[in-house]
């Protein structure tokens, strides 16, 4: 038999490592009572189905096994929380603050953010699959076996982030910002659309199509001092 990884790998091409994607098999899962999320709170095979987290805050939490659904959470503070095993379908909101936080073996659906914070988190084995995120904020963020599925993602800042075998499949990066990053094994080929606002000098180690690399020829000949300007005759 041939493994996950070993088939994310020959899908991703030759000499570049796939991701390795989450697999998440959820439990038998309990409603969740209500009540406002709490500092530090330790949350277990539940269901929060289309509550309303606005303003509250949940930092340091753990949710382990669990399921979001159609959630509001604007202005909603999670640094530092914990998710793990878990699935995030339509979650809505502003300014959520994820700072730090750590998702691993997590799927993210069809989410509607706008200014998430989650610098210096930690991503490991997750899909972020539809849906459109406004100024996802990932400085220094570590992001391992991560794939940007069907995705629309609007000025993301990768700022000193590290990324190992991350793939963008259908999704649109619009004015990405990857100033400082360290990058290894990341794949943009099958991404819809690609564009930086800056770092295009820090693209070693990623891979692109070479369809790709003649959109880009504009942005990486004004990185190293070129004009292009055309001949008269």
């Amino acid at each position: 038999m041939v493994s996950r990884a070993a088939k994310a790998g020959s899908k991703a091409g030759a000499g570049v490592k796939g991701a390795r994607r989450p697999e998440v098999r959820l439990p038998s899962l309990e409603s969740y009572g209500g009540g406002e999320l709490e500092p530090d709170g330790d949350y277990d095979g539940l269901l929060f189905g289309e509550l309303d987290f606005v303003g509250q805050d949940g930092g340091g939490a753990r949710f382990m096994d669990c399921a979001l659904t159609g959630c509001a959470v604007d202005e909603t503070r999670l640094h530092h929380a914990r998710v793990l095993d878990s699935v995030l379908t339509g979650l809505r909101g502003v300014g959520t603050d994820f700072g730090s936080a750590t998702f691993r073996d997590v799927e993210v659906v069809d989410a509607r953010l706008g200014g998430v914070q989650m610098h210096g988190a930690v991503l490991e084995r997750v899909v972020f699959r539809g849906g459109k995120i406004d100024y996802l904020n990932l400085r220094e963020a570590r992001i391992r076996d991560v794939v940007f599925e069907g995705c629309v993602l609007v000025e993301p800042d990768f700022g000193g982030a590290r990324l190992e075998r991350v793939e963008f499949v259908d999704c649109v990066l619009k004015g990405a910002d990857f100033s400082g990053v360290s990058l290894t094994d990341v794949d943009l080929r099958r991404a819809a659309e690609v564009g930086f606002a800056r770092g295009v000098d820090r693209l070693a180690g990623a891979v692109i199509s070479p369809a790709q690399l003649l959109d880009l020829a504009g942005v990486f000949a004004a990185e190293v001092g070129v004009r292009v300007v055309g001949v008269e005759v």
